[in-house]
Formats: C-alpha cells, sequence, structure tokens
C-alpha cells in the first residue's frame, strides 16, 4: 500500500492493512510493543 500519485491517504492505506489483519503501529511509540507481542 503504497501512498503515490494523489489517490488514497495514509488513513486509508492503515486501514486497508487493518482490515487485512496486519498489526499498525500509528505512533513510533507503539512499534516496540507491537513487535514484541508479534515475537513473543
Amino acid at each position: 500500500a503504497i501512498i503515490s500519485g494523489g489517490t488514497g491517504t495514509a488513513e486509508d492505506k492503515i486501514k486497508a492493512f487493518e482490515s487485512a489483519g496486519v498489526r499498525v503501529a500509528r505512533i513510533p511509540e507503539e512499534v516496540k510493543t507491537l513487535l514484541a507481542e508479534v515475537l513473543g
């Protein structure tokens, strides 16, 4: 999901990822928590 050519917003892309079951960190501080949960 790449934002280019003036189509789609970052929020649209995030929603598409999340609806496909991909966990998305909304802010940099969430990356550590998501990685810890995913990697166990």
